[in-house]
């Protein structure tokens, strides 16, 4: 694993669910969010939007259930609820592992579909802000994952050409996302790390 790795000048990692082990307080606030405006809580369905902003999200619960909620208004709702959750966000091992071993050799960067104040709570809360060259979040840019600009514009901000960027993520949204943005990617799947090379 870490032979492939030496190859790339950066790595981008996604937030939720690949560096910080957010996705059960995620799906706990969409759970409340859910009993609050009276929608479906499908836990399979919401985490496989990771990496959406949870405005976009409230945007597909409407399409899905013929609603009409106001989506930043859910997603205010949605957010207060995570921000008062405790004991969220502690960092996945494998990833973790990687963001370490390579501190200080690595241009490093995280790329979230989180908005900019949760991410640097979050990067904060869990000591990993420090070792991080740059923080994209879905307050950055207009098109989110699947669309590859948050990853491309990390990988702006630190200098790098993508083609010699590699992506962390968790969700097939990510996987599509940094493939899009002509980057390698390694899925976390069930613990451990899995390459998915972008086909030339």
């Amino acid at each position: 694993m870490l032979e492939i790795l030496k190859q790339y000048q950066a790595f981008i990692f996604d937030m939720d669910g690949t560096l910080l082990d957010t996705m059960p307080g995620h799906l706990k606030a969409w759970q409340q969010t859910a009993s609050h405006f009276g929608f479906p809580f499908s836990q399979e369905w919401l985490h496989s939007l990771g990496g959406m902003p949870s405005y976009k999200i409230a945007a597909e619960v409407n399409s899905k259930y013929t609603m009409s909620l106001d989506p930043i208004e859910v997603s205010k709702y949605k957010m207060a609820s995570f921000a008062e959750l405790d004991d969220i966000g502690e960092p996945i091992p494998c990833t973790f592992d990687v963001l370490n071993h390579f501190y200080g050799v690595k241009k490093l960067a995280v790329g979230t579909g989180s908005q900019r104040n949760s991410a640097e709570r979050l990067l904060t809360k869990a000591r990993l802000i420090d070792m991080l060259d740059v923080v994209v979040t879905a307050s950055d840019v207009d098109n989110h994952k699947p669309n590859p600009d948050t990853f491309l514009k990390a990988a702006q901000d630190m200098q790098v050409e993508p083609e010699k960027c590699i992506v962390f993520e968790d969700t097939k949204l990510g996987l599509q996302a940094a493939h899009a943005a002509n980057m390698d990617c390694m899925m976390v799947e069930e613990g451990r790390l899995i390459f998915y090379p972008l086909e030339k």
